[in-house]
Order: structure tokens, then C-alpha cells, then sequence
């Protein structure tokens, strides 16, 4: 049974979520003990490095009405619950507080080391973001909103809600990230989705998964969540494709460059800032003109538009749409009439730069500026390989920090030009602010400058705090700065 309580949000009894003793009233689900309203239940997930039940007593004080534990904690003053696995039991009673609203949406899941952003967000906008949601790096959103998220893939007790917002603004459909380590933690265990879709995957995330062949079966438990009459949309191109097409519940689509593929693409044509091309799909030909440019975004689009295809969706609903693709912090062209090329891009993983570099290298542009970090408390293993790429592959790199934590950044800088010593077209500027301002001071006509590693991203996670930072207003605003001393002589 669904309660209201004064102020209008939804509640319901303990023994309603999940099989229990108590008919306690829960008005909200929370993992944060500082996220605890009075009246919601606390849950003890276990984060890997850090153990929520030494929070349960702050739960306590800020109002919590039970807790959900996996070991003996003592007597409280409060329902305590001990359960076998927590991370389990969460996406479960998360599901029922919103009464299912996961079986309400037809749920699309992309999973990839590269790609997530932009597939998840053109799928939505060639479905159209009155009928479909989007949840991911960028937020979650739909016409009716537009909200940050802390996470590519939020925790049960968010994701559940955000889909609930969703129903209630009268999507039927929700594209979303879906990211290894959310898999791996099973915050989405209890959903099966409708389409399932693969990127890519190259060697990421190995310091959360200890190992590529983990990250690469937590990656494929997608693909066994994903419903026997749904659809699994591969990449075959990709080098893992089998391992993914063998973890396949669903019906196999596959997409790529060669004739065997359900959906091939031909013709490329690429350019600053738009592709042109054409796909093949039951011996039909379709041409596209599309303003994501890039390779690797052919195949974004041809997985978009393979999978409105799958569900249902003719090409001439499509076509419609395709001019209308964006993807905040992907290939984010600043124009504000200066004689050079300003981009930002989230590439921040090795194949991610590498496919970036390689299509820029087609452009008629002169020389490659590049602006690059790693983030701290992340994989550390291939900040060397991001180092030699960049410095291989530009003019110019400019090394700086990206969200060290509690790195210090110069530690994670010197991992990244370990190797390149002996080469003369870097330099390091700490702070990422100065070190995107020096970029765009150098510039001369016709070169690119490029700020990689964080998109549209609208924070910077440093020792003690988290500030607020964004790549596209910074370069904004010294782009600014140099026009207008530019204009002044």
C-alpha cells in the first residue's frame, strides 16, 4: 500500500519492501548516512573501501527510522535488520518503494569503455526527450528536466527515484550509462532491459576490477540481464565482441563497417564538426549527414540508430532527429570568431584520445594543442600510455591536474611524462585553469586547441573539497580575455 504523508511524498511500511518483521514506516531509502531525512531507512552497502556501518549511529541522529546491516551491530534504539547481502536487498526495496518503475519504461542500458555518453544521448534525442529519459555522465533529464548526478550510474536508492521522476513525466522510455562498476556493485541487478548496447571496450577501471578479464565479464552482465524478446546491440569491430555475444539473453543485432553486420556503414566522409555517410540495414540504403563528427561517432550513431530501428522505428522518423544531435562535452566546437580551433572533449581514456587524435589529424589544421590530466584515485596504469599518446600524437601538450583527490597532482603528472622526458613539445601547469589559458594564448590561425579529460563537467575534486569547475566556461572565458586584447591594439 502506498501512504502520503504531509508533505505530499510517497512512504510505505518495512514489511512492504522486503520480507520482515517490522511495519515500520519509511519515507525515503538512503546509503549516505548524511542524505538521512527523519523517517528513512538506512542501508549498509559495502563501497569496497568503505564500510557504512560505522555510520549507523549518525543515521540514528539524523532521523532514521531502521537500518539494513550485514553484521552484528548491537542493540539500537531503532529497528535493525541483518540481512545476507545488502548490495543485493538495495535495488530490490528500491524497486518496490517506487512501486517498479524500472517495468513501467522500456529500459536501453550502454555499456563501453568509450562511448556511453554519446550513444545513451543520441538514442534519446532520436526518440525524442518527451517520451525518453536520459541518465548518465551528463545528469538525468528529460523535457520536463534537466538534473545533476554524482554518478555515471547512480546507486539504487537514486536511480530508482530518478526512473519514478521519469513515469511521472510521461516518458516511456529511459536510455541510460550503464558503467562496469555499477554492474559490479549491482546496482542495477535487478533490472532487465529491453536493449542492451556495446561499445566498446579496451583495458579501464583495472584498479577497481583487478583485472581486465573481470572488467570484461562485469561489463557482459548487461547483456545476461537483458530480456530473452529484448535485443543486444553489438559492436562487432570490437575485439571483445565475442565475449559479449557468447554473455548475449537477447536477441544479437550487430553493427559495424563490414557487409556482415545487420548494420553497416559505408562512404564516411568526415569533417570539422560533421560526418557524412551511409548505412545499410535489410538491404536498404540510407544516407547520413550528421553533426558528430568523428569515426568513433559513426559508430555511436550507427548503434543509435540500430537500436530505434530494433524497436520499431522507420528511418524517416529518424532522419528527422539526426540534425538535432548533441552531445554536451563531446566535440564542444567554441566559436567566438577566433582564427583557431577551440574544442573540449571527455576523452580521458587511451582509446578514447587515440580515436580523438586520429580524426583530428584529418583536418586541415596546422598544430594539435592538447590539455591533458588523469584523475587521481583512479587507474594508475595508464597514465603513462595517455602521456605517450598525447606527446606523440600533438603539437603541443600542456599536462595539468584533473580531479586528483587526495593524489598529489604533480605525483600523477610526473607518471604521465615518465617516459617522455626526452621530448621537447610539453610543459606542466598545475592548475587547470592557467593551464587551459596558456592553450589559448598560443594558438596561432588555423591550429586546434583541445581540453581533454572532463567535458561539461561542472566540478574539480581536490584534496579536501570539491570546487566548482568547468572546462567549456573556462575556455570561454580566457577565450574571451584574448579576443578582447586582441580588439584593444
Amino acid at each position: 500500500m502506498l501512504y502520503n504523508n504531509i508533505s505530499g511524498d510517497t512512504m510505505k511500511k518495512l514489511n512492504e519492501l522486503f520480507e520482515c518483521k517490522y511495519d515500520t514506516v519509511i519515507k525515503g531509502i538512503k546509503i549516505n548516512s548524511k542524505d538521512i531525512k527523519p523517517g528513512d531507512l538506512f542501508v549498509c552497502t559495502d563501497m569496497g573501501t568503505l564500510d557504512r556501518h560505522e555510520f549507523i549511529d549518525d543515521a540514528i541522529e539524523r532521523g532514521a527510522a531502521a537500518v539494513i546491516v550485514k553484521k552484528d551491530v548491537g542493540k539500537k534504539s531503532i529497528p535493525i535488520i541483518k540481512v545476507d547481502n545488502p548490495n543485493d536487498l538495495l535495488p530490490i526495496i528500491c524497486s518496490n518503494f517506487y512501486n517498479n518503475p524500472e517495468k513501467k519504461l522500456t529500459m536501453i542500458g550502454v555499456t563501453g569503455t568509450d562511448g556511453k555518453t554519446s550513444v545513451s544521448t543520441m538514442i534519446q534525442t532520436l526518440l525524442g526527450d518527451s517520451i525518453c529519459g536520459y541518465i548518465g555522465t551528463n545528469g538525468y533529464s528529460c523535457s520536463k528536466f534537466s538534473k545533476d548526478t554524482n554518478n555515471t550510474t547512480p546507486d539504487s536508492d537514486k536511480l530508482y527515484g530518478y526512473l519514478d521522476e521519469f513515469v511521472n513525466a510521461g516518458c516511456k522510455y529511459t536510455s541510460m550509462e550503464v558503467c562496469s562498476e555499477a554492474l559490479m556493485r549491482g546496482r542495477v541487478k535487478n533490472i532487465e532491459y529491453d536493449v542492451s548496447i556495446h561499445t566498446n571496450i579496451t583495458s579501464e577501471h583495472l584498479n577497481i576490477h583487478g583485472s581486465l578479464e573481470n572488467y570484461i565479464k562485469d561489463k557482459c552482465k548487461l547483456f545476461t540481464q537483458t530480456k530473452k524478446d529484448g535485443f543486444c546491440i553489438l559492436n562487432k569491430d570490437d575485439e571483445h565482441f565475442d565475449e559479449v555475444r557468447k554473455a548475449s539473453n537477447g536477441k544479437v543485432l550487430t553493427y559495424g563497417k563490414e557487409k556482415d553486420n545487420d548494420l553497416y556503414f559505408k562512404d564516411i566522409k568526415l569533417y570539422p564538426g560533421r560526418n557524412v555517410f551511409k548505412i545499410v540495414y535489410k538491404n536498404k540504403e540510407y544516407e547520413i549527414d550528421s553533426p558528430m563528427a568523428g569515426l568513433f561517432n559513426v559508430y555511436n550513431l550507427s548503434a543509435a540508430i540500430l537500436t530505434l530501428f530494433a524497436l520499431g522505428y522507420d528511418f524517416d522518423y529518424i532522419k528527422n532527429k539526426i540534425p538535432l544531435l548533441h552531445v554536451s562535452g563531446r566535440l564542444e566546437l567554441i566559436d567566438m570568431g577566433q582564427d583557431f580551433y577551440l574544442m573540449v572533449d571527455y576523452a580521458h581514456t587511451p582509446n578514447g584520445i587515440t580515436k580523438l587524435l586520429e580524426y583530428v589529424k584529418l583536418l586541415p589544421i596546422k598544430r594539435r594543442i592538447v590539455v591533458i590530466g588523469q584523475a587521481g584515485e583512479r587507474d594508475p596504469y595508464k597514465r603513462k600510455e595517455v602521456g605517450q599518446i598525447v606527446s606523440r600524437n600533438c603539437d603541443v601538450a600542456i599536462f595539468t591536474y584533473e580531479d586528483p583527490r587526495s593524489e598529489n597532482p604533480m605525483d600523477i603528472i610526473n607518471m604521465m611524462t615518465e617516459n617522455i622526458k626526452d621530448m621537447n613539445n610539453y610543459e606542466i601547469i598545475i592548475d587547470r585553469s592557467k593551464a587551459i589559458k596558456r592553450a589559448i594564448d598560443i594558438a596561432k590561425k588555423d591550429d586546434m586547441v583541445m581540453i581533454l579529460g572532463k567535458g561539461n563537467e561542472t566540478y574539480e575534486k581536490l584534496k579536501d573539497k570539491t570546487i566548482y569547475f568547468n572546462d567549456i566556461e573556462e575556455a570561454k572565458k580566457h577565450l574571451k580575455d584574448r579576443l578582447n586584447v586582441v580588439s584593444s591594439k
